[in-house]
């Protein structure tokens, strides 16, 4: 739904017309239809102050729109001033395992929503070490060292078992990889493949430790 927003430095009532609100505010994340206020604008760019109606909030932010030549209105980019930043939490499974991957992963995923594309993947790509190694060190204590000082495909390779953890993980160290090198070998990949197959990696993992355990407290 378009609107129309006065702008800081216009004379008074003039306007810019905008494609569309936020519908998410950034502080305190309910889906919102916020308050506009005024906006900064030129020809190419507009900066629009809104304000978050949620009685528990009431907090600013910015959005940003974009003007392009063939139209005669700005459209929302999609970002917003940087609010509070929500983590990813994972299964206690998985926290019992590899005690730094939740810490890893979510400041890829910090990174990631603040707009830093070109690190984030590195970092996601970190988290999945910890992870696999980690997970490896419990299925072969007496390896510890070796599975440390390996490199993640090695230890793919030599120490994880299961077939879908050993499937998912392997293309998913290929594509972070990728984040890491000047050339791209995977080309049509993109981050969100990356983290699809480490959310495939931690399913796998979940899974097999939920059978040992139904197994274990169900012998047939």
């Amino acid at each position: 739904m378009a609107f129309r927003v006065e702008y800081f430095g216009g004379d008074r009532g003039d306007a810019i017309q905008c494609d569309k609100y936020p519908n998410t505010c950034p502080f305190c994340h309910h889906s919102i239809s916020p308050r506009q206020i005024y906006c900064v604008a030129d020809e190419d760019a507009a900066q629009v102050f809104m304000l978050c109606p949620n009685e528990t909030c009431r907090t600013a932010f910015i959005a940003y729109y974009t003007k392009y030549p063939a139209h005669s209105y700005y459209s929302f980019t999609g970002a917003v001033s940087q609010g509070t930043f929500v983590q990813r939490s994972f299964s206690e499974i998985i926290n019992q395992k590899s005690p730094l991957f939740s810490k890893i992963y979510n400041e890829a995923k910090a990174a990631e929503e603040r707009g830093l594309k070109e690190i984030c993947g590195v970092g996601y790509r970190k988290a999945l070490e910890f992870l696999i190694k980690d997970y490896c060190i419990i299925l072969h204590p007496t390896k510890k060292i070796e599975i440390e000082q390996k490199l993640l495909g090695v230890v793919l390779r030599e120490y994880v078992n299961d077939p879908k953890v050993k499937a998912v993980a392997q293309r998913a160290t290929w594509l972070g990889n990728d984040e890491t090198h000047y050339i791209r070998k995977w080309e049509g990949k993109t981050l969100q493949d990356l983290k699809t197959l480490i959310e495939l990696t931690l399913h796998w993992i979940e899974a097999e430790e939920l059978t040992k355990v139904f197994e274990s407290g169900m012998p047939a």
